[in-house]
């Protein structure tokens, strides 16, 4: 074989193989959208008026320029922590704390992504949150009281082409219940060229009224476009809360009877005289509406609401239970379930008004303490009630 040839034969596969690399390395990849400061890094500060978190723009002061802006924890004092928050950051040395008010404003911040996203494509983000069931504030800058901001509240992720603008929700968290940093992940399928995107946080949906929540915020990641058409199984899942735990069943027995409760009092709190109350007692509290299979109450029921509310500041040694009941036509585990959210969300509201955590218990007895019969729906009402019980007198 000639020189010639040979040199041909490799110069030949030289270019192959250039062709080859060529077009391996000019596949797209998918594209990757960093974000500025994700997890939200900067000197600890309590918001003031025109300040923000490095990196990110504060929406409030478009929104609600009277409110300040969210926090960044934590303290560098440990013994002072600002709003009493000791949750310590998950990555880094801080974190953003944002809340929701029940005047009806909420913080959010945003940032310009560094390239947009795309109509049509899909998008996998994550982010870490917890809650801290400590939080106390003011309500607004207008007011000086301090009242609990404990209440569970979600995050909201918009896109929009101007700094906190709102042309597309993109997704949102479940209510963030967990006092843990717990990482959320989220999938965003844009139906519009967006190049802002704004965190926020908010309500539980649908709203019936404005309350005090926080929500936590760390650790960003970057924002990471994936094939629309990968199978449910590889797609991003959101966590959702962890239900209770499903108390132990009763053994296979006669349902117990009204007559194996102890003596209920009339629900009607204003008239009962405080030396009549005794320990064990339980009390139901008639006229609370809440949505069908929800634990969202009405506005109707803030009269008994507040009637409850002024009962346990009449008595400030008293400790009470708040028990939910279901009637017995769905299964054990969302009887169990349902009961005990909607006795979270009447004792979410004692604190919100001031009662203190240390006063109050809330259980789901579920459909196993029965008051009357359940073929009927007279009997149905009856057994689908939220009662107290009166714990200890003394404190």
């Amino acid at each position: 074989m000639t020189k010639k040839l040979i040199f041909g034969i490799l110069l030949l596969n030289l270019m192959s193989n250039f062709g080859y690399s060529q077009q391996h390395n000019t596949t797209s990849k998918p594209a990757e959208i960093f974000l500025d400061n994700p997890s939200f890094e900067d000197y600890p500060h309590v918001g003031i008026r025109n300040s923000s978190v490095e990196g990110w723009y504060d929406c409030g002061r478009n929104f609600f320029p009277s409110e300040s802006p969210p926090d960044i924890h934590p303290s560098p004092d440990p013994g002072q922590p600002y709003f009493n928050v000791r949750t310590t950051p998950y990555d880094g040395k801080t974190f953003l704390g944002m809340v929701a008010r029940e005047n009806n404003t909420w913080e959010s911040v945003s940032q310009r992504l560094s390239e947009p996203l795309k109509p049509g494509k899909c998008y996998n983000f994550s982010i870490y949150l917890c809650r801290s069931d400590t939080y106390t504030s003011a309500v607004s800058n207008n007011r000086f009281d301090l009242v609990p901001f404990t209440r569970r509240i979600q995050l909201r992720i918009w896109g929009g082409n101007t700094y906190c603008g709102k042309l597309e929700l993109l997704d949102a968290s479940p209510l963030v219940n967990n006092t843990a940093w717990t990482r959320f992940e989220f999938q965003f399928k844009p139906k519009a060229q967006v190049s802002y995107i704004m965190l926020e946080a908010f309500y539980e949906t649908p709203i019936l009224f404005p309350y005090n929540g926080n929500i936590l915020v760390d650790k960003a990641s970057s924002i990471v476009e994936f094939n629309c058409n990968e199978p449910i199984a590889a797609a991003v899942k959101k966590p959702s809360p962890k239900a209770p735990a499903k108390p132990a069943q009763p053994k296979p027995a006669t349902p117990v009877v009204a007559q194996t409760q102890p003596k209920q009092a009339e629900s009607n709190l204003s008239s009962i005289n405080s030396k009549d109350l005794k320990e064990g007692q339980t009390i139901r509290i008639d006229k609370l509406y809440f949505a069908a299979d929800s634990a969202n109450f009405s506005k109707e029921s803030l009269p008994a609401l507040n009637d409850l509310a002024g009962f346990m500041e009449d008595n400030p040694k008293l400790i009470v239970e708040i028990g939910g009941h279901t009637n017995g036509i769905p299964d054990d585990e969302f009887c169990d379930r349902l009961s005990t959210a909607r006795a979270k969300s009447i004792y979410d509201f004692l604190i919100n008004v001031g009662v203190q955590p240390a006063r109050l218990r809330y259980k789901g007895y579920g459909k196993r303490l029965p008051l009357a019969t359940n073929k009927t729906v007279d009997g149905r009402k009856k057994n689908q009630r939220v009662e107290i019980k009166i714990l200890s007198l003394n404190g």
